[in-house]
């Protein structure tokens, strides 16, 4: 038997040796350039094997039973190439092979019920079509901060067989760009054995850590197709006065603004076009930024680090959004254990952190992650930025979770203890204002019993009179100022 797995091995041993020879590889003297795996060191006499389409691309780096692949997410994701791996994948009958990632965009064929033999994919964020996949046990999920991601990689908990990423066309002196999305996908190419781009000249050409010499990919098509867009949705007026409240009341001129993922975030930013200097530092932005930035309002100038410049690590939004990213040294795309970082997060100027949620309890713990016991979405950066806004080297953060009163089944949002099973993503320690469409609960400092007077104060009016005989029964004693 193991004659035979050793005969199995020198097959594939000479397979890639015939590989490596049609696709231009050379043999290559070892040197600092070869050995560092810094993707914007260009690799001396090294190009890329060229091909004609995804399934050959696929096939040529030999996807195989057991891989570790790494998938780049959000506008970035490279649905082709995903499309390519699911045919060649159940085609070969390969299994198990474990597909590592952020929230991808567009369809996900991979995490189909009957491919569940061949692919397992396993988020650090959930989103998209993999969501249902998680929820069913057919996918998986990593509960991790956003900024230690790139640890999985760099400290060797992961290493990658295969990267699958997406990039712009590479330029003059062979430099294509990550685009939309570094955050982590920096340091799974530079870990990876081997690396597949799809390269589309639809991707926006970004600057800052987004730089990847072509000479680090191994295989690459050309496959030229608009990004995945999301359309801009109008507030609801609930929106429109969470936005109002906070624009108005704690947002102010000179501050450094992170916006978390939502249409609430979104409202805020709609209402801020008389404030002045703004700056922005956040894992991601939307088009509500383009629109301040248009109006004059975000200068990035009050900032002592990447003074005059919109940092952000990945995004997802519309055409507009992505134009203005193309080719604009006003943005700088770096990786998010350093955007994301609370360290470097507590050195901005007044930084005002905007977060989401899906229920609070009446003591100020914020569950943003899932439903109960079913997984939503994930740790993402929120406790990041939370976290770093309440302890600015100013002292001036202002961490702030706005969320909706009630769902849509008018179910109270604001709960005197969370549902059985939901995570706690956001401490109480660290929470300093809940805001909803009824008014901004400031909660530093407060013991229990005055932190849910201010919760119910802010929770819709049919539900206030039921929180309260619920928050004398856990605290034993009626909530007050």
């Amino acid at each position: 038997m193991a004659t035979v797995k050793r005969m199995i091995n020198l097959s594939k041993t000479l397979k890639m040796m015939t590989t490596s020879r049609l696709c231009c590889f050379q043999t290559l003297k070892k040197t600092y350039f070869t050995y560092v795996n810094e993707p914007s060191m260009p690799i001396l006499g090294k190009e890329p094997c060229w091909l004609k389409s995804a399934d050959e691309a696929i096939e040529k780096a030999e996807l195989d039973s057991d891989q570790v692949v790494f998938v780049q997410g959000a506008a970035a994701t490279p649905t082709e190439l995903l499309r390519a791996m699911t045919d060649y994948g159940v085609r070969s009958d390969v299994r198990n092979v474990q597909l590592y990632h952020m929230h991808l965009e567009g369809s996900a064929p991979f995490a189909k019920p009957e491919n569940a033999k061949h692919f397992k994919s396993i988020s650090f964020f959930i989103g998209g079509n993999v969501r249902s996949a998680v929820q069913a046990g057919t996918a998986d999920c990593i509960p991790i901060f956003l900024h230690e991601i790139p640890r999985v990689f760099n400290e060797g908990y992961l290493e990658p067989d295969i990267s699958l990423i997406h990039v712009s066309p590479p330029d003059e002196r062979g430099y294509c760009s990550l685009g939309t999305s570094v955050d982590c996908v920096r340091s799974a190419v530079s870990h990876s054995k081997y690396i597949v781009a799809l390269v589309n000249k639809h991707m926006p050409r970004t600057f800052g850590d987004a730089v990847i010499h072509v000479s680090h990919l191994d295989f690459a098509v050309e496959h030229h197709e608009p990004l995945p867009v999301h359309p801009i949705k109008p507030p609801s007026k609930e929106e429109q006065q969470i936005g109002k409240y906070i624009a108005e009341n704690l947002v102010e001129n000179g501050a450094t603004l992170q916006m978390g993922i939502g249409s609430i975030p979104d409202a805020v930013l709609s209402l801020l076009g008389n404030h002045k200097n703004l700056g922005i530092h956040s894992e991601m932005f939307s088009d509500g930024v383009v629109e301040l930035v248009e109006k004059g309002c975000v200068t990035n100038n009050c900032k002592t680090m990447h003074k005059g410049r919109i940092v952000g690590s990945f995004c997802v939004g519309s055409q507009k959004l992505y134009d203005f990213m193309h080719n604009n040294p006003f943005i700088e795309m770096l990786v998010v254990d350093y955007v994301n970082n609370p360290k470097i997060i507590a050195k901005q100027p007044n930084m005002t952190a905007i977060n989401s949620c899906v229920e609070v309890d009446i003591t100020g713990q914020i569950c943003s992650d899932s439903i109960g016991t079913k997984m939503y979405s994930g740790f993402g950066g929120q406790l990041d930025f939370i976290m770093g806004a309440a302890l600015s080297d100013d002292r001036q953060g202002k961490p702030i979770i706005a969320l909706r009163s009630v769902t849509t089944k008018g179910e109270s949002k604001i709960q005197p203890v969370l549902k059985l099973g939901a995570g706690v993503v956001t401490n109480r320690a660290v929470v300093r204002y809940v805001v909803t469409e009824h008014g901004i609960a400031s909660l530093f400092g407060k013991n229990l019993q005055q932190r849910s007077y201010e919760l119910i104060q802010i929770a819709h009016p049919d539900h206030r009179e039921a929180l309260e005989k619920a928050a004398f029964e856990r605290l034993k004693v009626m909530p007050a100022p």
